[in-house]
């Protein structure tokens, strides 16, 4: 079964943006042509990464970033590389992308 989660064209190359299905929160990140799709949910307090709607990278660009704890994820992989949850991941998605669309994999 899948289930459509959003429109690759409606992520910015080099950026992130969050969806909800039901309760439950993902992040969708596009860098280097790349997909990538995580709960968005910090390994550290099991919160949500962002505090405002659809920030979710750093001030560089670089990284996902925790705005409560300031932790810092690799884009790619979901690895936390700096913070209160170093070395711990972000729980990936399995996910399919057909034409513009990403859908999930339950």
């Amino acid at each position: 079964m899948v289930t459509a989660l959003c429109r690759v064209s409606d992520i910015p190359e080099g950026d992130a943006r969050g969806f909800d299905i039901g309760a439950q929160r993902y992040i969708v990140v596009r860098r280097d042509h790349a997909i990538s799709v995580f709960r968005n949910e910090c390994p550290h307090l099991r919160i949500p990464l962002e505090w405002q709607e659809n920030h979710f990278m750093d001030p560089g660009g670089e990284f996902l970033q925790c705005s409560t704890h300031g932790a810092l994820f690799l884009p790619d992989t979901g690895e936390c590389i700096s913070g209160p949850c170093l070395g711990q991941f972000l729980v990936s998605v399995p996910f399919v992308c057909k034409e513009d669309q990403v859908f999930l994999q339950n």
